[in-house]
């Protein structure tokens, strides 16, 4: 167990060491440098599934040690594993980033067409809606107001009238009464 937990350990720090060179390869051989250190992690991953049963075969008094040890050895690969994806998945986001600027630098603005239409939203008519209401109702009050302003001068020529004469008294007392009854329901003064 002893020659192949050293070779192992070996291989690790032969991969630590290759991890920086990741960062210094050139575009073009980076794939290769990953490749590189992805089979030499598989590698391990099966020297360390042999360690592992060995590790069971020891002693009694060692086995806990042996376990132990390639338990660390295990993180560290795990470590360099998850080292390598960042990095792959950093190289990747930077790809892409350099892909779309190009792109865009690439892509060439037209103006838009002559037959653009700007679509009207629900709130524009909504908003033209309500002023239709409201000026509505302006003609609905004004309606009213010169309706009640007409029955005003009624009742004056009204008065007037039964000053006169007794026979349109009773005419006179009617028409008072509706337009004190309109001025009522529309809340207005009345005179």
């Amino acid at each position: 167990m002893e020659p192949l937990y050293q070779q192992t350990h070996k291989q690790v720090h032969e991969i630590q060491s290759h991890m920086g060179r990741l960062e210094t390869s050139d575009k073009e051989s980076v794939h290769l440098v990953e490749n590189e250190i992805q089979a030499r992690i598989d590698q391990i991953f099966s020297s360390l599934e042999r360690l592992e049963i060995l590790s069971s075969k020891e002693p009694p008094n060692k086995r806990q040690n042996a376990k132990l040890r390639v338990d660390q050895l295990k993180y560290d690969v795990q470590h360099l594993q998850t080292a390598l994806r960042n990095f792959q998945h950093r190289r990747y986001a930077r790809e892409q980033q350099e892909r779309q600027r190009e792109e865009l630098l690439a892509r060439t603005f037209t103006t838009n067409d002559s037959d653009t239409t700007i679509p009207m939203d629900e709130s524009l008519q909504f908003n033209s809606s309500l002023q239709k209401v409201h000026h509505g109702m302006d003609d609905l009050i004004g309606g009213g107001h010169s309706i009640l302003e007409g029955l005003r001068a009624q009742r004056m020529t009204l008065k007037v009238g039964l000053l006169l004469g007794n026979g349109a008294k009773a005419i006179c007392l009617d028409l008072i009464q509706l337009s004190n009854i309109v001025c009522f329901s529309l809340k207005l003064p009345l005179s």
